[in-house]
């Protein structure tokens, strides 16, 4: 059995959840998420915890189990705390603004590059660094994916957009002569 699947979820304070044949609703404080689910998978709330079930051991099923159980579970994540990434600029003159509900970046092109957000993503920008937050987990990380593509960090100076955290390890580029004729 799925070690994932298995677990039940615990749903905090002022979260609720409406099931459907096929598709859950998870209504809390930050707003509401839904989401179509395999209608094999068997979704029973007890008391404060959603457990998930499959009907049996087949290859599908048993694919579908722990998936399940990780898309409601960030669901019930997302409308009780929701989901924040940030970004890190590095480079001399490299840097990010806002304008309007748009992103403005200046990274190295010659022209800046304007980002507009996903609908139900924010986006904020505190010095080098840029908030993307939401309440869907997947819309979130697919956001600051398209963020970072407008300059991955280059491999031999570092530069770039990057998450933060993330460690680029650099290139020792070229070694040059070292002897010569004599």
């Amino acid at each position: 059995m799925s070690r994932i699947g298995r677990m039940p979820i615990p749903l905090p304070p002022g979260v609720t959840v409406n099931i459907e044949k096929g598709r859950v609703t998870v209504t809390g404080p930050k707003g509401e998420l839904s989401r179509p689910i395999s209608p094999d998978m068997q979704i029973v709330q007890q008391d404060n915890t959603l457990i998930v079930s499959r009907p049996s051991d087949s290859k599908e099923h048993r694919s579908q189990h722990g998936l399940t159980r990780s898309l409601l579970a960030n669901m019930v994540t997302g409308v009780s705390s929701g989901f924040d990434k940030y970004l890190e600029i590095v480079g001399v003159g490299y840097r990010a603004e806002k304008s309007g509900d748009k992103l403005v970046l200046r990274v190295g092109h010659s022209h800046p590059v304007e980002v507009s957000p996903i609908p139900g993503v924010t986006l904020a920008v505190e010095g080098n660094r840029i908030k993307v937050s939401g309440i869907d987990k997947e819309a979130v990380g697919e956001m600051a994916a398209r963020i970072r593509k407008i300059r991955p960090p280059d491999a031999y100076k570092g530069k770039g957009i990057r998450y933060a955290g993330e460690v680029v390890h650099l290139k020792p580029g070229k070694a040059g002569k070292v002897g010569g004729k004599k």
